[in-house]
């Protein structure tokens, strides 16, 4: 299990928002693979002051995933509820991890082929 902080602004936190959210994060560990009990999440949930264009009842969420020997992940998004910028903020993370998933197997494939073909022909030079 990852270590989870959770920071709140200008919100109370309901048990019922803890679940979800708590239900949205879980899914995401498939995407961190290894270690998880190594990688720190910090999670903002808040009401955004807003300003003319977006209205004064707007919710934000922030999510931040630092694992060690990876850079950090990063998404914030707003929405017109608190459970909406969760769901938003959620995917975002899920697409970034996917991609970085995908880009580390990439360089491994591309490595081992590499690797194979050295031993097939020998050194080019």
């Amino acid at each position: 299990m990852m270590d989870i902080r959770i920071k709140t602004t200008d919100y109370e936190l309901t048990p019922e928002t803890r679940e979800y959210l708590d239900d949205r994060i879980a899914s995401l560990e498939k995407f961190l693979g290894g270690d998880t009990a190594l990688v720190r999440c910090e999670i903002e949930l808040g009401r955004d002051g807003g300003g003319q264009r977006h209205g004064a009842n707007m919710w934000f969420a922030e999510i931040r995933i630092m694992q060690p020997g990876s850079t950090p992940v990063y998404a914030r998004n707003n929405a017109s509820s608190v459970n909406a910028a969760i769901d938003d903020v959620k995917e975002e993370i899920e697409r970034q991890l996917r991609s970085e998933k995908k880009l580390h197997i990439r360089v491994l494939r591309k490595t081992g082929s590499a690797i194979k073909n050295w031993m097939r022909f020998g050194d080019p030079a």
